[in-house]
This record gives C-alpha cells, sequence and structure tokens, in this order.
C-alpha cells in the first residue's frame, strides 16, 4: 500500500507535471514575475468559473480577509461577528484592523455560524458578519444575507476553504461560495482544494465600487504609478502561482468530486457506529442531503471531520498515529479561549458547541489521490479501535 499522506501534494502534482512545468517555465522565460499575463489569465478564468464580475489576487487568504474589510471601510470600534470554531485568521484581521470581533457558536452538524447565535450577537455598533464556509460546507447563506439586509450589515465571506462549492437557496436558485455576500475571499495555499505551490489569495465582488477600492488597496493604494489614493498595503499574486492555479482551475470540479468519493467511502464505513457522527451535508438550511453523493455540491470536503462521542477521540487520534495513518485536530482550542482573543464579555454557556467539538472533532486523511486500498485500511483501523 502506498504511504497514507493527510494531504498527498506530490501525487497530485505528478499527473499535471507537465503541463505545470511549461507554464512555469514560460514565466521564467518571460521574466513577468509580477502582475504577469498569467495572473490577469488566471483572474479572468476565475471571474468565468465563479460568474462573479470581479476577481482580485493577493498574496495569501489572510490578506483577502483584511483588504476586504479595508475595502469596506470599516472603523476602529466596528463590531464584526464571526465563528468561534474556525482558525484564527478569520479574527485575526479583525483585531488587526482595530475592529472588535465578537465570537459567537456553531451549529452542531455542519460546524458553521449560528443563527439563533447570531440574531442574539447583533448590536448597534455591528457593522459586518464573516460566515466561515467551514472545512467546504457552504454556511446557511439565506438566514445570514436576510439578517444582513435587515440589519444593514456588510456581508465578508470567509470561503478560504469552500472554493468551488455551491449554495442552492430557497427559492432554487444557485451560486458559487464566496459570491454571494457584500465581498468574498479566498486561500490558495498549497493544501486547499484549489491550491498554488506557495501562498496566494484573491477577492471576489460582483459591487464595481468596491472592486475599484480593493484593486488600489492591494497595490500600495495606487491606480497610477507613485500616486497614492487610498491607503494600501502590497499584497499581489506572483506570476508563478498565477500560472499554477490557471493548470489547476479546470480541474477544480474533478477535484471536488475526488475528495467526495473518498467522503462517501468514509461515511458508508462508519455510518452505523453510535459512536462516530459523519458530515453533514446541507445544500440550504432546509435540505439536509442525507448522504454524501456526487450530485451534493453544497460540501467539497477541504478537510473530512468526524465526532468521537465516547471520550475517546485523542486515545484514537495517537492509536492512528502509531499505525501511520496522518490525523489533524481542527480546532484544539477555541478562539474565544486563545490567549489573544481573550475577552470577558464572552460567557462560556454561549459556546457550548464549540466547547464540545474540540474534544470530539479528528479529521482524517482527504485529498485528489486516496485509494480505495487507503480508504479500508484507513476505516478498518478506526472501528478496530472505536
Amino acid at each position: 500500500m502506498k504511504k497514507i499522506q493527510m494531504v498527498d501534494l506530490k501525487s497530485q502534482y505528478q499527473k499535471i507535471k507537465q503541463t505545470v512545468d511549461t507554464s512555469i517555465e514560460e514565466v521564467l522565460n518571460s521574466s513577468a514575475y509580477i502582475n504577469g499575463p498569467y495572473v490577469k489569465e488566471f483572474q479572468a478564468d476565475l471571474e468565468k468559473y465563479l460568474d462573479v464580475k470581479h476577481v482580485i489576487p493577493c498574496a495569501n487568504g489572510t490578506d483577502a480577509l483584511q483588504i476586504a474589510m479595508m475595502g469596506l471601510g470599516l472603523e476602529q470600534g466596528d463590531e464584526v461577528i464571526t465563528a468561534d470554531f474556525t482558525f484564527a485568521a478569520t479574527v485575526e484581521v479583525i483585531a488587526l484592523l482595530k475592529l472588535t470581533p465578537v465570537l459567537i457558536d456553531v451549529e452542531p452538524d455542519t460546524f458553521n455560524i449560528d443563527i439563533d447565535a447570531l440574531k442574539k450577537a447583533i448590536t448597534p455598533k455591528t457593522k459586518a458578519i464573516v460566515p466561515v464556509h467551514l472545512f467546504g460546507q457552504v454556511a446557511n447563506m439565506d438566514a445570514v444575507m436576510e439578517i444582513a439586509k435587515e440589519h444593514n450589515l456588510f456581508v465578508i465571506e470567509d470561503n478560504a476553504q469552500a472554493i468551488g462549492a455551491n449554495y442552492t437557496f430557497k427559492n432554487g436558485t444557485k451560486k458559487k461560495a464566496g459570491t454571494i455576500g457584500n465581498v468574498g475571499t479566498t486561500s490558495f495555499f498549497p493544501s486547499k482544494n484549489l491550491g498554488c505551490y506557495g501562498d496566494g489569495g484573491a477577492i471576489f465582488t460582483n459591487d464595481d465600487e468596491l472592486a475599484h477600492t480593493i484593486r488600489g488597496i492591494v497595490n500600495h493604494g495606487m491606480y497610477t504609478r507613485y500616486y497614492h489614493d487610498v491607503v494600501g498595503v502590497n499584497s499581489r499574486l506572483d506570476s508563478i502561482q498565477a500560472a499554477v492555479l490557471k493548470t489547476k482551475l479546470p480541474l477544480l470540479d474533478g477535484y471536488c468530486d475526488s475528495r467526495r468519493q473518498a467522503a462517501m467511502y468514509y461515511n458508508n464505513a462508519f455510518k452505523n457506529n453510535p459512536n462516530i457522527i459523519t458530515p453533514t451535508t446541507k445544500s440550504n438550511a432546509d435540505e439536509n442531503c442525507g448522504e454524501v453523493c456526487n450530485s451534493c455540491d453544497c460540501h467539497v470536503f477541504h478537510q473530512y471531520t468526524l465526532q468521537i462521542k465516547n471520550g475517546k477521540r485523542d486515545a484514537l487520534h495517537k492509536h492512528l498515529l502509531d499505525n501511520n495513518i496522518p490525523n489533524a485536530i481542527y480546532y484544539p482550542v477555541p478562539l474565544h479561549k486563545q490567549k489573544a482573543y481573550t475577552d470577558d464579555r464572552y460567557n462560556e454557556d454561549d459556546f457550548k458547541v464549540t466547547n464540545r467539538l474540540i474534544d470530539e472533532v479528528i479529521s482524517l486523511p482527504m485529498h485528489t489521490e486516496l485509494d480505495k486500498e487507503q480508504l479500508k485500511f484507513i476505516t478498518k483501523t478506526v472501528l478496530d479501535f472505536i
């Protein structure tokens, strides 16, 4: 059996090596390393794929979130609501901009922002909501957008883990994750479903004025060289990374299908065990898709995350490592308990789901190159222990 990887980027690269190498060589021969043709071509390709008017590439996913907030003109002290159960980058940029992060609990099945908690968290100082499409599952955007409209709030989608996913609204229409709110952001970190071979990110919007502002911000606040019209940063996607992403973008839907196939195998293996809760898929707030299937496009399985209910999660984590099966705990500490983001306003009773999840979740290997032999070994090892 081939060695099991948490993410097998090497095998994925080998399948597209010739095309990727040729693209990178073209960049090297052109010496157009910054804002070269590949950047513009990838931008146009991604706009078409997402069916969004504007894609603004940038240096990484964290920058994308920060720049989106800068572009919206949020001011010091404005409150921004986001999920407690997510990676720190989401709250990091809020704090960096001297905004006030407001962390709330998540749903027990999707791990995404809890709508009731969201409603309770809104105050006169609230200016924006940041739903995180965690692990590849789109948040309840029907409800988020309704609440945002009612309270005149911005919606900034953290789509770092869900590029390629679709959201089906209650009226039957669909949109790509990241294109629903005022602005969406993503990361092209190598392990993402659409990953480059370094750092990279992008911002999406259908708002012409906002897109214009953001284009200045990413380039030192310049629209004309050496004329700085807005306060900006230096955050650009380099041409080599754009060349890699342009090569991989046409393969993204296939990559997501491969992840769903692996998720289907996992789910079928674990579904009858009372001590294991498998991931939930919801096409919208009211429609639980049930079994994971190829037509279930609301979840792209950036991670495959189980809940272990018998108190043996940590022991399982060690057992898998002892059997050379990589795995991870995303996330071991909620944001409201991190030293950098503790706040006397928070009440532990408001984080019941998150506080339970940190003791139960475990993520298994998930990538495009998993084969049946590996999946069989992983699931058998889990079940034998549980």
